[in-house]
């Protein structure tokens, strides 16, 4: 019997983390085994209200669980944050394309996150760090509004303590707690011990964000075959049958979320 493409999985939330007053890691157990790979996305199914894209922050490796990061901005985000252990959702997927790891093979790998775009970027990493060995370093920076909107507070020291990884995080704004670098995260891209030669950059924030740390990579002289970008803002059925993701002659549910600058830098508006 063919597959119900619209057909979600049932899953149980297991855990909900508070990362800040607005952002929440849910937690959940699929009903059976539930596969992705870093980058992909899922329809998140809420019964009786709808459903929403997401890109999964855990480990792909990891098939009895996942982890969702959501921040509060809608209708079905607002429910899903209402929500408690034990209920039920649903979760169609995997969709799109992730990651181009075998591409980053040898390579010095420069991060760079915005706020909530950091939740992707998670799953990432934790690729990246299951084969360490096959890449040569990677440069992890991140950017938030505020002290208090930073995700994943107690993973980031973690992080900078790993063999061939240097994470260093900003804030826009400081607070007189605060003792890292403050200014917008292009302020500490500057510097970074990078071969140009052998070096890839991945991208994920705020439309914004992603634009002007796209323009600041290519002035440190990255080429934009070698810039990944996560286009994801529009996305809603995941099936390429809506075109509310349309992105010139691609849809970002079927031939993103991810893609190189390089593909896309002549379409027009695309931070838009």
């Amino acid at each position: 019997m063919m597959k119900n493409i619209y057909q979600p999985l049932e899953a149980v939330i297991e855990d909900i983390k508070e990362e800040t007053s607005t952002i929440k890691t849910f937690t959940l157990r699929p009903k059976s085994d539930f596969s992705f790979a870093t980058g992909q996305f899922i329809e998140l199914t809420v019964p009786g209200i709808g459903e929403g894209p997401f890109t999964p922050s855990s480990d792909p490796g990891i098939k009895q669980r996942l982890d969702v990061t959501i921040m509060k901005a809608g209708r079905i985000t607002a429910k899903l944050h209402s929500m408690q252990k034990g209920d039920s959702l649903g979760i169609r997927g995997p969709y799109g394309k992730g990651y181009a790891l075998d591409k980053f093979r040898g390579k010095d790998i420069v991060i760079v996150g915005g706020g909530v775009g950091l939740a992707p970027l998670r799953s990432l990493l934790f690729s990246l760090f299951s084969e360490i060995h096959n890449y040569n370093k990677i440069i992890l920076r991140y950017g938030s509004r505020t002290p208090f909107d930073i995700i994943y507070k107690g993973s980031l020291p973690e992080w900078s303590k790993k063999e061939k990884v240097d994470a260093l995080v900003s804030v826009d704004v400081g607070d007189p707690g605060w003792s890292g670098k403050v200014g917008l995260v292009t302020t500490i891209l500057d510097g970074m011990p990078v071969d140009l030669n052998k070096a890839v950059a991945i991208v994920c924030g705020p439309p914004i964000m992603m634009k002007f740390v796209t323009l600041k990579l290519l002035d440190l002289g990255f080429q934009t075959k070698d810039i990944y970008l996560s286009m994801e803002k529009n996305m809603s059925c995941g099936l390429g049958k809506c075109g509310h993701c349309r992105l010139g002659r691609y849809y970002a549910c079927k031939d993103g979320p991810v893609f190189t600058y390089e593909e896309i830098k002549d379409i027009h508006d695309i931070w838009d």
